[in-house]
Protein backbone atom coordinates (compact mmCIF):
# COMPACT_ATOMS: atom_id res chain seq x y z
CA UNK A 1 0.00 0.00 0.00
CA UNK A 2 0.79 3.53 -0.45
CA UNK A 3 1.08 3.74 3.17
CA UNK A 4 3.58 1.28 3.69
CA UNK A 5 5.86 2.50 0.93
CA UNK A 6 5.91 5.99 2.39
CA UNK A 7 7.00 4.21 5.78
CA UNK A 8 9.35 2.54 4.06
CA UNK A 9 11.32 5.15 2.31
CA UNK A 10 12.18 7.08 5.19
CA UNK A 11 15.58 5.37 6.08
CA UNK A 12 15.21 5.37 9.79
CA UNK A 13 12.09 3.33 9.80
CA UNK A 14 13.94 0.82 7.48
CA UNK A 15 16.60 0.11 9.43
CA UNK A 16 14.48 -0.33 12.68
CA UNK A 17 12.31 -2.58 10.18
CA UNK A 18 15.80 -4.67 9.27
CA UNK A 19 17.96 -4.36 12.56
CA UNK A 20 14.46 -5.86 14.63
CA UNK A 21 14.20 -8.20 12.32
CA UNK A 22 17.35 -9.65 12.28
CA UNK A 23 17.37 -9.41 16.57
CA UNK A 24 14.55 -11.62 16.45
CA UNK A 25 16.03 -14.02 14.36
CA UNK A 26 18.97 -14.07 17.34
CA UNK A 27 16.71 -14.54 19.47
CA UNK A 28 14.98 -17.29 17.94
CA UNK A 29 17.91 -19.08 18.11
CA UNK A 30 18.78 -18.27 21.55
CA UNK A 31 15.68 -19.43 23.03
CA UNK A 32 15.56 -22.43 21.33
CA UNK A 33 17.48 -24.02 24.20
CA UNK A 34 14.99 -23.46 26.32
CA UNK A 35 12.07 -24.47 25.12
CA UNK A 36 13.65 -28.01 23.48
CA UNK A 37 15.13 -28.71 26.82
CA UNK A 38 12.79 -31.43 28.10
CA UNK A 39 13.26 -32.93 24.89
CA UNK A 40 17.49 -32.62 25.13
CA UNK A 41 17.15 -33.81 28.26
CA UNK A 42 15.39 -36.68 27.78
CA UNK A 43 17.65 -37.87 24.94
CA UNK A 44 20.75 -37.04 25.91
CA UNK A 45 19.86 -37.61 30.05
CA UNK A 46 20.67 -34.33 31.27
CA UNK A 47 20.09 -33.26 34.35
CA UNK A 48 18.50 -29.35 35.91
CA UNK A 49 22.48 -27.89 36.58
CA UNK A 50 23.43 -29.33 33.06
CA UNK A 51 20.45 -27.80 31.47
CA UNK A 52 21.38 -24.16 32.98
CA UNK A 53 25.21 -24.85 32.49
CA UNK A 54 24.07 -25.04 28.51
CA UNK A 55 21.81 -21.81 28.79
CA UNK A 56 24.87 -20.25 30.82
CA UNK A 57 27.33 -21.31 28.48
CA UNK A 58 25.93 -19.26 25.91
CA UNK A 59 25.43 -15.96 28.08
CA UNK A 60 28.93 -16.10 29.00
CA UNK A 61 30.51 -15.72 25.77
CA UNK A 62 27.94 -13.49 24.67
CA UNK A 63 28.59 -11.08 27.32
CA UNK A 64 32.41 -11.11 26.83
CA UNK A 65 32.50 -10.44 22.92
CA UNK A 66 29.71 -8.12 23.39
CA UNK A 67 31.81 -5.71 25.32
CA UNK A 68 34.99 -6.61 23.44
CA UNK A 69 33.67 -6.83 19.86
CA UNK A 70 31.49 -3.69 20.62
CA UNK A 71 33.88 -1.15 21.75
CA UNK A 72 36.71 -2.99 18.84
CA UNK A 73 33.50 -1.72 16.75
CA UNK A 74 33.78 2.04 18.55
CA UNK A 75 37.31 2.38 17.99
CA UNK A 76 37.14 1.76 13.97
CA UNK A 77 34.26 3.51 13.28
CA UNK A 78 32.81 0.68 11.23
CA UNK A 79 29.52 -1.67 12.40
CA UNK A 80 28.36 -3.06 9.17
CA UNK A 81 31.06 -5.47 8.56
CA UNK A 82 31.36 -6.98 12.33
CA UNK A 83 27.45 -7.05 12.08
CA UNK A 84 27.26 -9.32 8.85
CA UNK A 85 29.94 -11.37 10.10
CA UNK A 86 27.88 -12.32 13.43
CA UNK A 87 24.85 -12.84 12.23
CA UNK A 88 26.14 -15.63 9.24
CA UNK A 89 28.32 -17.17 12.19
CA UNK A 90 25.43 -17.75 14.69
CA UNK A 91 23.42 -18.92 12.28
CA UNK A 92 26.24 -22.01 11.59
CA UNK A 93 26.15 -22.32 14.90
CA UNK A 94 22.52 -23.10 15.35
CA UNK A 95 23.35 -25.76 12.67
CA UNK A 96 26.01 -27.35 15.08
CA UNK A 97 24.16 -27.29 17.91
CA UNK A 98 21.45 -29.72 15.94
CA UNK A 99 24.41 -32.01 14.94
CA UNK A 100 25.35 -32.13 18.54
CA UNK A 101 25.96 -36.09 20.05
CA UNK A 102 26.63 -35.35 23.72
CA UNK A 103 26.06 -32.77 26.21
CA UNK A 104 30.27 -31.38 25.92
CA UNK A 105 29.20 -30.99 21.99
CA UNK A 106 26.25 -29.15 23.01
CA UNK A 107 28.16 -26.96 25.37
CA UNK A 108 31.04 -25.66 22.77
CA UNK A 109 28.31 -25.23 20.02
CA UNK A 110 26.36 -22.73 22.70
CA UNK A 111 29.59 -21.47 23.77
CA UNK A 112 30.66 -20.59 20.15
CA UNK A 113 27.14 -19.22 19.04
CA UNK A 114 27.32 -16.65 22.10
CA UNK A 115 30.91 -15.15 20.60
CA UNK A 116 29.21 -14.44 18.07
CA UNK A 117 25.86 -12.90 19.03
CA UNK A 118 27.04 -10.84 22.11
CA UNK A 119 28.55 -8.27 19.39
CA UNK A 120 24.82 -7.83 17.75
CA UNK A 121 22.35 -6.13 20.02
CA UNK A 122 25.53 -3.61 21.23
CA UNK A 123 26.21 -2.35 17.28
CA UNK A 124 22.20 -3.01 16.01
CA UNK A 125 21.62 -0.09 18.85
CA UNK A 126 24.21 2.07 18.20
CA UNK A 127 22.74 2.06 15.18
CA UNK A 128 19.44 2.74 15.64
CA UNK A 129 20.62 6.14 18.56
CA UNK A 130 22.82 7.31 15.77
CA UNK A 131 19.67 7.53 13.29
CA UNK A 132 16.62 7.90 15.25
CA UNK A 133 14.87 11.70 15.99
CA UNK A 134 15.11 12.26 20.03
CA UNK A 135 11.27 12.22 20.44
CA UNK A 136 11.54 8.71 19.30
CA UNK A 137 14.81 7.29 20.39
CA UNK A 138 13.25 5.44 23.26
CA UNK A 139 10.14 3.72 21.16
CA UNK A 140 13.24 2.88 18.19
CA UNK A 141 15.13 1.24 20.82
CA UNK A 142 12.50 -0.61 22.57
CA UNK A 143 10.70 -1.75 19.07
CA UNK A 144 14.27 -2.89 18.13
CA UNK A 145 15.31 -4.79 21.02
CA UNK A 146 11.71 -6.11 21.93
CA UNK A 147 9.85 -6.14 19.36
CA UNK A 148 11.42 -8.96 16.45
CA UNK A 149 13.03 -10.93 19.41
CA UNK A 150 9.88 -12.08 21.30
CA UNK A 151 7.38 -12.00 18.14
CA UNK A 152 10.00 -14.70 16.69
CA UNK A 153 12.47 -15.69 19.24
CA UNK A 154 9.48 -15.74 22.38
CA UNK A 155 5.69 -16.20 20.49
CA UNK A 156 6.16 -18.06 17.75
CA UNK A 157 9.59 -19.88 18.46
CA UNK A 158 7.83 -22.30 21.46
CA UNK A 159 4.81 -23.26 19.15
CA UNK A 160 7.18 -23.72 16.21
CA UNK A 161 9.80 -25.84 17.84
CA UNK A 162 8.17 -27.46 20.47
CA UNK A 163 5.75 -28.67 17.08
CA UNK A 164 8.84 -29.95 15.23
CA UNK A 165 10.32 -31.77 18.43
CA UNK A 166 6.73 -33.48 19.05
CA UNK A 167 6.60 -34.70 15.77
CA UNK A 168 9.85 -34.99 14.45
CA UNK A 169 13.10 -34.86 16.58
CA UNK A 170 14.68 -31.61 18.54
CA UNK A 171 17.99 -32.12 16.02
CA UNK A 172 15.55 -31.13 13.38
CA UNK A 173 13.97 -27.85 15.50
CA UNK A 174 17.77 -26.77 15.91
CA UNK A 175 18.90 -27.15 12.34
CA UNK A 176 15.61 -24.94 10.93
CA UNK A 177 16.25 -22.54 14.09
CA UNK A 178 19.73 -21.18 12.23
CA UNK A 179 18.22 -20.81 8.49
CA UNK A 180 16.13 -17.26 9.65
CA UNK A 181 20.09 -16.12 10.31
CA UNK A 182 20.78 -16.34 6.89
CA UNK A 183 17.97 -14.18 5.48
CA UNK A 184 18.60 -11.42 8.38
CA UNK A 185 22.46 -11.50 6.92
CA UNK A 186 21.63 -10.47 3.40
CA UNK A 187 18.77 -7.97 4.61
CA UNK A 188 21.49 -6.60 6.40
CA UNK A 189 24.25 -6.11 3.88
CA UNK A 190 21.26 -5.11 1.10
CA UNK A 191 19.89 -2.28 3.43
CA UNK A 192 22.03 -1.12 6.37
CA UNK A 193 24.54 1.67 5.69
CA UNK A 194 27.47 3.10 8.05
CA UNK A 195 25.89 5.71 10.15
CA UNK A 196 27.73 9.50 9.92
CA UNK A 197 29.20 9.87 13.89
CA UNK A 198 26.42 12.34 15.68
CA UNK A 199 25.93 14.25 19.07
CA UNK A 200 23.16 11.87 20.95
CA UNK A 201 24.42 13.57 24.48
CA UNK A 202 25.83 16.90 25.95
CA UNK A 203 27.12 15.93 29.31
CA UNK A 204 27.49 18.85 31.67
CA UNK A 205 30.65 17.54 33.17
CA UNK A 206 32.08 15.04 30.50
CA UNK A 207 35.37 12.99 31.56
CA UNK A 208 38.75 12.87 29.56
CA UNK A 209 37.76 10.22 26.95
CA UNK A 210 40.56 7.77 27.35
CA UNK A 211 38.34 5.05 26.00
CA UNK A 212 38.81 3.19 29.12
CA UNK A 213 36.39 0.94 30.83
CA UNK A 214 36.51 2.72 34.17
CA UNK A 215 35.95 6.12 32.27
CA UNK A 216 32.43 4.66 31.26
CA UNK A 217 31.82 3.87 35.51
CA UNK A 218 32.18 7.15 36.24
CA UNK A 219 28.80 7.51 34.73
CA UNK A 220 26.36 7.59 37.61
CA UNK A 221 23.42 5.67 35.09
CA UNK A 222 26.16 3.07 33.57
CA UNK A 223 27.09 1.57 37.04
CA UNK A 224 23.10 1.29 37.62
CA UNK A 225 22.10 -0.14 34.76
CA UNK A 226 24.82 -2.65 35.06
CA UNK A 227 23.42 -3.48 38.89
CA UNK A 228 20.08 -3.59 37.21
CA UNK A 229 21.29 -5.59 34.16
CA UNK A 230 22.36 -8.29 36.11
CA UNK A 231 18.88 -8.97 37.74
CA UNK A 232 16.86 -8.17 35.54
CA UNK A 233 18.58 -10.91 32.74
CA UNK A 234 18.21 -13.51 35.66
CA UNK A 235 14.33 -12.66 36.15
CA UNK A 236 14.41 -13.39 32.62
CA UNK A 237 16.58 -16.52 32.26
CA UNK A 238 15.45 -18.05 35.07
CA UNK A 239 11.91 -17.88 33.42
CA UNK A 240 12.83 -18.96 30.25
CA UNK A 241 14.94 -21.85 31.39
CA UNK A 242 12.46 -23.04 34.46
CA UNK A 243 9.43 -21.92 33.28
CA UNK A 244 9.02 -25.13 30.51
CA UNK A 245 10.40 -27.69 33.03
CA UNK A 246 8.13 -26.58 35.81
CA UNK A 247 4.96 -26.28 33.62
CA UNK A 248 5.27 -29.98 32.39
CA UNK A 249 6.92 -32.06 35.10
CA UNK A 250 5.05 -30.49 38.27
CA UNK A 251 1.46 -28.89 36.71
CA UNK A 252 1.65 -32.00 34.85
CA UNK A 253 0.98 -29.47 31.39
CA UNK A 254 1.05 -31.35 27.87
CA UNK A 255 3.93 -30.07 25.41
CA UNK A 256 1.16 -28.58 23.52
CA UNK A 257 0.06 -26.48 26.84
CA UNK A 258 3.50 -25.70 27.80
CA UNK A 259 4.17 -23.94 24.46
CA UNK A 260 1.32 -22.21 24.51
CA UNK A 261 2.06 -20.36 27.96
CA UNK A 262 5.25 -19.60 26.72
CA UNK A 263 4.09 -18.23 23.14
CA UNK A 264 1.84 -16.23 25.92
CA UNK A 265 4.73 -14.37 26.90
CA UNK A 266 6.25 -14.22 23.73
CA UNK A 267 3.31 -12.04 22.54
CA UNK A 268 2.99 -9.59 25.86
CA UNK A 269 6.25 -8.79 25.29
CA UNK A 270 5.86 -8.22 21.68
CA UNK A 271 3.09 -5.69 22.48
CA UNK A 272 4.80 -4.17 25.15
CA UNK A 273 7.91 -3.85 22.84
CA UNK A 274 5.81 -0.47 21.48
CA UNK A 275 3.88 0.23 24.92
CA UNK A 276 6.36 -0.04 27.80
CA UNK A 277 9.87 2.41 25.79
CA UNK A 278 6.68 4.74 24.31
CA UNK A 279 5.87 5.16 28.21
CA UNK A 280 9.33 6.12 28.44
CA UNK A 281 9.43 8.89 26.62
CA UNK A 282 7.06 10.34 27.89
CA UNK A 283 6.57 9.01 31.59
CA UNK A 284 10.54 9.10 32.09
CA UNK A 285 12.95 6.16 32.18
CA UNK A 286 13.12 5.95 35.78
CA UNK A 287 9.37 5.69 36.12
CA UNK A 288 8.63 3.27 33.99
CA UNK A 289 11.52 1.10 34.64
CA UNK A 290 10.80 0.87 38.45
CA UNK A 291 6.43 0.49 38.17
CA UNK A 292 7.09 -2.60 35.31
CA UNK A 293 9.59 -4.76 37.39
CA UNK A 294 7.53 -4.85 40.22
CA UNK A 295 5.03 -6.17 37.99
CA UNK A 296 7.28 -8.47 36.57
CA UNK A 297 7.42 -10.03 39.95
CA UNK A 298 3.96 -11.66 39.40
CA UNK A 299 5.15 -13.76 36.42
CA UNK A 300 6.49 -17.33 38.27
CA UNK A 301 3.73 -16.39 41.43
CA UNK A 302 1.73 -16.45 39.26
CA UNK A 303 3.05 -19.84 37.65
CA UNK A 304 3.82 -21.40 40.83
CA UNK A 305 0.30 -20.67 42.41
CA UNK A 306 -2.59 -19.71 40.07
CA UNK A 307 -5.29 -21.90 40.15
CA UNK A 308 -7.58 -20.53 38.26
CA UNK A 309 -8.61 -21.68 34.14
CA UNK A 310 -6.28 -22.32 31.70
CA UNK A 311 -7.25 -18.91 29.52
CA UNK A 312 -7.04 -16.80 32.93
CA UNK A 313 -3.58 -18.14 33.73
CA UNK A 314 -2.86 -16.57 30.04
CA UNK A 315 -3.89 -13.37 30.87
CA UNK A 316 -2.11 -12.85 33.63
CA UNK A 317 1.19 -14.26 32.76
CA UNK A 318 0.19 -11.62 29.36
CA UNK A 319 -0.15 -9.05 31.59
CA UNK A 320 2.48 -8.88 34.37
CA UNK A 321 5.16 -10.39 31.35
CA UNK A 322 4.91 -6.55 30.76
CA UNK A 323 7.89 -6.42 32.53
CA UNK A 324 9.86 -7.38 29.84
CA UNK A 325 9.59 -4.00 28.03
CA UNK A 326 12.02 -2.28 30.18
CA UNK A 327 14.94 -4.25 28.74
CA UNK A 328 15.83 -1.67 25.70
CA UNK A 329 15.46 1.12 28.17
CA UNK A 330 17.87 0.32 30.89
CA UNK A 331 19.91 -1.47 28.59
CA UNK A 332 20.58 0.86 25.55
CA UNK A 333 18.36 4.03 25.23
CA UNK A 334 19.55 5.22 28.97
CA UNK A 335 23.34 4.41 28.16
CA UNK A 336 23.05 6.05 24.93
CA UNK A 337 21.66 9.31 26.32
CA UNK A 338 24.15 8.88 29.33
CA UNK A 339 27.71 8.77 27.55
CA UNK A 340 29.12 9.89 24.37
CA UNK A 341 28.06 8.30 20.77
CA UNK A 342 31.37 7.03 20.40
CA UNK A 343 31.33 5.09 23.23
CA UNK A 344 27.35 3.63 23.26
CA UNK A 345 28.75 0.26 21.75
CA UNK A 346 31.04 -0.14 24.11
CA UNK A 347 28.41 1.08 26.94
CA UNK A 348 25.56 -1.03 25.93
CA UNK A 349 27.75 -3.78 25.77
CA UNK A 350 29.20 -3.16 29.02
CA UNK A 351 25.60 -3.29 29.99
CA UNK A 352 24.32 -6.26 28.59
CA UNK A 353 27.50 -8.09 29.29
CA UNK A 354 27.31 -7.33 32.91
CA UNK A 355 24.25 -8.34 32.82
CA UNK A 356 24.56 -11.51 31.42
CA UNK A 357 27.55 -12.74 33.33
CA UNK A 358 25.59 -12.25 36.60
CA UNK A 359 22.62 -13.24 35.78
CA UNK A 360 22.78 -15.49 32.36
CA UNK A 361 25.70 -17.51 33.54
CA UNK A 362 25.08 -17.37 37.34
CA UNK A 363 21.45 -17.79 37.55
CA UNK A 364 20.55 -20.66 35.93
CA UNK A 365 23.44 -23.01 37.36
CA UNK A 366 21.88 -21.37 40.84
CA UNK A 367 18.91 -22.44 39.90
CA UNK A 368 19.39 -25.47 38.74
CA UNK A 369 21.40 -26.38 41.78
CA UNK A 370 18.51 -25.03 43.76
CA UNK A 371 15.64 -26.82 41.47
CA UNK A 372 17.86 -30.36 41.96
CA UNK A 373 18.00 -29.68 46.01
CA UNK A 374 14.41 -28.02 46.81
CA UNK A 375 12.68 -28.57 43.47
CA UNK A 376 11.45 -26.73 40.60
CA UNK A 377 9.62 -24.00 42.75
CA UNK A 378 13.12 -23.06 43.93
CA UNK A 379 14.40 -20.99 41.06
CA UNK A 380 11.10 -19.16 40.08
CA UNK A 381 10.78 -18.09 43.40
CA UNK A 382 14.48 -16.60 42.81
CA UNK A 383 13.02 -15.07 39.82
CA UNK A 384 10.56 -13.07 41.89
CA UNK A 385 13.19 -11.81 44.26
CA UNK A 386 15.15 -10.51 41.14
CA UNK A 387 12.20 -8.63 39.35
CA UNK A 388 11.50 -6.60 43.05
CA UNK A 389 15.32 -6.28 43.44
CA UNK A 390 15.64 -4.35 39.83
CA UNK A 391 12.29 -2.08 41.15
CA UNK A 392 14.71 -0.73 44.13
CA UNK A 393 17.77 -0.13 42.29
CA UNK A 394 15.77 1.86 40.00
CA UNK A 395 14.43 4.30 42.05
CA UNK A 396 18.47 5.59 42.03
CA UNK A 397 18.51 6.52 38.38
CA UNK A 398 19.40 9.93 36.67
CA UNK A 399 16.29 10.91 34.45
CA UNK A 400 17.28 10.97 30.90
CA UNK A 401 14.13 10.72 28.66
CA UNK A 402 14.23 14.65 26.52
CA UNK A 403 10.56 15.28 27.14
CA UNK A 404 11.26 14.68 30.77
CA UNK A 405 14.19 16.83 31.20
CA UNK A 406 13.05 19.89 28.72
CA UNK A 407 14.01 23.43 30.59
CA UNK A 408 17.40 21.92 32.10
CA UNK A 409 21.14 23.18 31.16
CA UNK A 410 21.31 19.53 29.93
CA UNK A 411 19.06 17.21 28.00
CA UNK A 412 20.76 14.34 29.51
CA UNK A 413 21.74 12.17 32.32
CA UNK A 414 25.09 13.47 34.17
CA UNK A 415 27.64 11.88 35.42
CA UNK A 416 27.91 12.12 39.18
Amino acid sequence: SYTMRRWFSSYENRLLFVLSLSFGFVFFDRNAMSFLAPFVAADLSLSNTQIGLLISALSLTWALSGYLLGARSDRSGRRKPYLLVAVIVFSVCSFFSGLASSFFMLLAARLLMGVAEGPILPISQTLMAMNSTASRRGHNMGIMQNFGSNLLGSCIAPLLLVAIASHYHWRLAFIIAGIPGLVAAWMIWKYVREPKEVVITQPVSQPADTGSLLELLRYRNVWLCMLISCFYVAWMVLGWAFMPVYYMNERQFGSTDMGILMSVLGASATLCSFIVPALSDRLGRRTVVVVFSLIGALTPLAALYFQGPFWMLCAVLFITWSASGVAPIFMATIPSETVPAHRIAACVGLVMGMGEVVGGVLSPVLGGWLADLHGLSAPLLLQAGCAIVVGVIGLGLIETAPLRTIGRSNLTAVRE
